[in-house]
């Protein structure tokens, strides 16, 4: 038999990013399999130009894990991480005689799965409780806008 797993599963996606997929794939490659804090160090210490969009899309699944699911951010793991090929823009360059060369500007969509940790027991966080609105605590009110002082009031 199977054991099935009853593990959250959070992704976020980013689309249409304005490199190869190809290029993408070896920064993935280094944080598939990583903790949350783990691969934020990965990508931070990266010379790879694509490790900046990566870290936007995983600081944005632990955002939806954290928002949506109430887990804990840092003791997630990098399940899954990859890079899916987007559409090519083509354009084109003049060359010698007459002749024109093809430039390809690459698209890719990249995705980051998370998961809770197996080795830890995951806490979640309690979901916070919004205090009852009564008529003792009075909303405070904004100061009046101070008017600026023009040449004219001035002279």
């Amino acid at each position: 038999m199977a054991v099935v797993e009853d593990r959250q599963i959070v992704r976020a996606e980013a689309k249409w990013v304005r490199t190869s997929a190809r290029k993408a794939r070896l920064v993935l490659e280094h944080i598939r399999g990583r903790s949350v804090p783990e691969a934020r160090t990965v990508l931070a210490f990266s010379p790879r130009a694509v490790a900046k969009d990566i870290e936007l899309v995983l600081r944005s699944a632990v955002a939806n894990a954290e928002a949506n699911h109430g887990l804990i951010g840092d003791e997630l793991v990098v399940l899954a991480a990859y890079a899916d090929e987007g559409p090519t823009i083509k354009r084109w360059r003049a060359r010698a005689r007459g002749r024109v060369a093809r430039i390809n500007k690459r698209t890719c969509h990249i995705t980051v799965k998370l998961a809770e940790n197996p080795k830890l027991e995951t806490r979640r966080k309690p979901k916070a409780e919004k205090p009852a609105a009564t008529e003792e605590t009075p909303k405070p009110q904004r100061a009046p806008r101070k008017k600026k002082k023009t040449e004219e009031a001035v002279a």
